[in-house]
């Protein structure tokens, strides 16, 4: 008989009516703060809630041996909970037609955003209120615990969406709405097991939404690497995307790890992206062809020039399983691990700014090696880098902490480091003005060009 281990998920509110909200502030404000966040209770949480949801959207396989394959364009009827939180995304997309975008001369952004992040805020609370806090643990609250919890909500909610002050969108406002979904989560709002349905019945609803106000109001990339990133604004489709197309794990038996090489039978190959047709037939079914089809709607040119390391990506032979696998550590570094990323990430009660009993003895931070001497906390000592080396920096690194789960994610390699380019052979280098295409971490070294 297999050997079934309770489902691994992020902890409950264990009593929400007496539980102290506090509204998130800001606690990253140096290279110290971000070692201790990687030691943190919150850095735990997300990182436990992050793998709860991409586990879910990986195919299973029944009992009678047959596949159910997670797709986007399913007919599924969502709970009422569920539900809830897709109007409120839904709500904001429609306040976009109250604010067209500015037709005065501008230099980065559109300004109208600034109007559209200005009606969401002034809606912000009246949506929450009406989707959110009507649940009964929460109409039992006393009314100055009900204001809190609904500014601590309303600090993620709103952090997701962008910076009005930078006229920038990146991979820290994506964070945001994840850790908004896992408070949720806590105050016991979603029902077990539906992950899934968060995932594909909010979180995808969610990225079309900011792909609107993206091209509405031409956001600048906050925090991008450039040509040398994985995407300019999103990382989270990437995750799950592959995890769609990942091997089948069994329905409901944990002990079975999620499968780190692969892919669903029925699954497009890797080097589909750089098909164009081919995104287009997978793109209303996978979050990662829906990404990729929205870097094509706004990048022109060769798809390895403007998108060296999904290009990279697109040459792994292993499957997707190995795809998610690196996307989940490339996660860690990228993200949860990079200075500008996660210094504007505010700490609460529900993800807290403490120190996480069972973490283990957090490096030095990039960020903290990177700061000059002055600045340094002379109890931290300059470490090998956490994140992305240098070109010229000594292989290796230091693993990133907390994300030791059962994908056994690879440490990381540099990702500009130079490869062939289309149409010219290793060690050619072509004219000055080309760039030189570049590997994602886990990528075969033996890529087709």
């Amino acid at each position: 008989m297999t050997d079934r281990k309770p489902r691994p998920i992020l902890d409950r509110v264990a009593n929400v009516p007496e539980h102290k909200f506090a509204t998130p502030s800001k606690k990253i404000n140096d290279g110290d703060d971000l070692s201790f966040f990687f030691a943190s209770t919150a850095y735990s949480d997300l990182t436990k809630w992050l793998l709860q949801l991409n586990r879910a959207v990986f195919p299973t396989k029944r009992q009678d041996g047959s596949i159910e394959a997670c797709v986007l364009d399913a007919s599924a009827k969502y709970s009422e909970s569920v539900q809830k939180v897709r109007n409120i995304v839904q709500s904001l997309s429609d306040l976009v037609e109250k604010a067209p975008p500015d037709t005065g001369p501008r230099r980065f952004g559109n300004v109208a955003f600034r109007k559209w992040y200005e009606l969401a805020e002034e809606s912000a609370s009246d949506l929450l209120q009406t989707h959110i806090l009507d649940v009964p643990a929460v109409s039992t609250m006393r009314d100055e615990h009900k204001e809190a919890l609904q500014d601590e909500l309303k600090a993620y909610l709103l952090g997701g969406l962008g910076s009005a002050q930078r006229l920038d969108y990146g991979t820290g406002h994506e964070l945001s709405f994840l850790a908004f979904l896992g408070c949720l989560w806590k105050l016991d709002f979603f029902n077990d097991g539906e992950e899934r349905a968060i995932v594909v019945g909010i979180i995808q609803p969610y990225l079309e939404l900011i792909r609107r106000v993206i091209m509405t109001y031409t956001l600048e990339p906050a925090g991008s690497h450039g040509v040398w990133g994985l995407d300019d604004h999103s990382f989270l489709p990437y995750i799950f995307g592959a995890a769609q197309l990942g091997p089948s794990i069994p329905q409901d038996d944990y002990s079975t790890p999620v499968p780190t090489e692969g892919s669903l039978s029925s699954a497009p190959s890797p080097s589909a992206v750089t098909n164009k047709k081919m995104v287009e037939d997978f793109k209303d079914s996978n979050m990662y062809f829906s990404a990729i089809q929205f870097i094509y709607d706004v990048k022109k040119g060769p798809f390895w020039e403007h998108s060296p390391v999904l290009y990279d990506i697109s040459g792994i032979k292993d499957g997707w399983g190995k795809i998610n696998k690196g996307m989940l550590k490339m996660y860690a570094a990228e993200v949860l691990g990079k200075f500008p990323v996660v210094q504007h990430f505010p700490f609460g009660s529900l993800f807290q700014w403490e120190r996480d009993p069972t973490a283990q003895q957090s490096p030095a931070s990039v960020h903290t090696q990177q700061q000059p001497a002055a600045m340094q906390s002379k109890d931290v000592p300059p470490v090998p880098s956490t994140g992305t080396a240098a070109p010229w920096a000594r292989p290796g690194g230091t693993a990133m902490p907390q994300i030791q789960s059962s994908t056994g994610m690879p440490t990381t390699r540099a990702p500009w480091a130079p490869t062939a380019v289309p149409g010219r052979s290793p060690g050619q280098s072509g004219s000055s003005s080309s760039i030189p295409s570049t590997r994602a971490p886990w990528a075969n070294q033996d890529r087709p060009r």
